[in-house]
């Protein structure tokens, strides 16, 4: 699926490099194009003012109105040698020209840098000619801002795609995850049932030891909390209104006992033992074993774990924190993804599961608070004090 996304991210990029390279090399051609076909029409115009100064033809005149008046858009400025303004211009505003005595002098200086003047002689003895300035036409202008906006719009679509994509893959994921997790539960289900009635028979038929009997009775209950944890993936669960403390005290306990003496576990929730949020029991205490068991993969056998509880005033917040081998920073938000495992034997599932259930489920947050390489971890839960 990942190296389907990333074939989907390539060909993308592939095809924006292709139209955006295309866009740019027939934008160019047709500002040149424009351009040459434009100092055609202000070479016509210059003539035609000295057509106009030299003929008294209505014929020519007419011809020369003619052009002039076609010649809507180029801006044009006629100067002598000198590149002084003689008065002759168009398309400028002349509100502008009234009001400001160097605005064609300025407008002169501007079309040099654009483009070469063109000469046209007026007198041949002696040799006498005007100058002709001219600017950008707002086509020019706009041809010229086109590949621009074709990249933006490109840019666009391939971002949205993408987005599409991903959110289209999360979902995908989200479903196998859910799918799996419901499958794993039914499939459960069937020899725990069975177990339980094993059970009751051996303690009908062997009343006296029944040390063994509850034991076994106990894995029996453990294995139903399990199913029906993963019964509850890929469903909106049920939020009770639960003292905290004691939960946690209880998770506390069921993983002090499973785990070896040289690690201690050091609880600090002062004043907080009335404190009440909203969870759903059997997910929450999955979320809590879970990073209990990383911190004591992390600590590989001996280590302090410390769980501190904060109350404020809309949220409480549960600290883990171990002393263990530590998590690069580039790796703090890769824990989350599903398949992502440091361990050699594991599936990378269990923190991606449990964000999921504390974010999607819980409405909480579920992250890396801290850590540091050879000195430990600190995780950090952040619930809401009401639904």
């Amino acid at each position: 699926m990942f190296s389907s996304y990333l074939n989907w991210k390539n060909a993308l990029a592939l095809f924006a490099i292709v139209i955006v390279t295309g866009t740019i090399f027939y934008s160019n051609y047709l500002t040149k194009k424009i351009a040459a076909d434009e100092r055609k029409k202000v070479r016509v115009w210059a003539e035609s003012l000295k057509t106009k100064s030299t003929t008294n033809d209505p014929a020519a005149l007419n011809l020369t109105n003619i052009i002039t008046n076609e010649n809507t858009d180029i801006p044009i400025i006629e100067t002598d040698e000198s590149d002084r303004p003689t008065g002759n211009y168009l398309n400028l505003d002349p509100e502008k020209i009234k009001k400001d005595s160097l605005y064609l002098t300025e407008k002169v200086r501007e079309y040099r840098n654009q483009h070469n003047s063109i000469k046209v002689d007026i007198s041949s003895d002696p040799v006498i000619y005007n100058k002709y300035y001219y600017g950008d036409s707002k086509l020019l202008n706009e041809v010229g801002y086109y590949p621009l906006v074709q990249l933006l719009i490109v840019s666009l679509f391939i971002l949205i795609t993408l987005i599409l994509i991903s959110t289209s893959n999360r979902s995908t994921q989200n479903q196998v995850w859910a799918g799996m997790a419901k499958e794993a539960a039914h499939q459960l289900g069937t020899p725990i049932s069975s177990l339980e009635g094993w059970v009751e028979m051996l303690k009908q038929d062997h009343q006296e030891d029944n040390k063994i009997i509850k034991e076994i009775g106990k894995d029996v209950d453990r294995l139903k909390l399990v199913t029906d944890r993963f019964g509850k993936i890929g469903s909106i669960p049920m939020l009770e209104q639960t003292p905290l403390m004691p939960q946690l005290e209880h998770m506390i306990d069921y993983i002090k006992k499973r785990s070896s003496d040289k690690v201690q576990f050091r609880f600090n929730a002062i004043s907080q033992t009335n404190l009440m949020v909203p969870i759903n029991i059997p997910l929450f205490d999955w979320v809590i074993e879970n990073l209990l068991k990383n911190a004591l993969d992390a600590m590989e056998g001996k280590g302090l774990i410390n769980i501190t509880v904060e109350q404020e005033k809309e949220s409480v917040k549960i600290d883990i924190h171990d002393n263990g081998k530590g998590i690069p920073k580039k790796d703090w938000n890769k824990i989350f993804k599903p398949g992502f495992t440091t361990k050699k034997r594991g599936w990378g599932l269990g923190l991606s599961l449990s964000k999921r259930i504390i974010e999607q489920y819980h409405k909480g947050q579920l992250f890396v608070r801290s850590s540091e390489l050879g000195k430990g971890t600190c995780i950090r839960i952040v619930l809401k004090k009401t639904n």
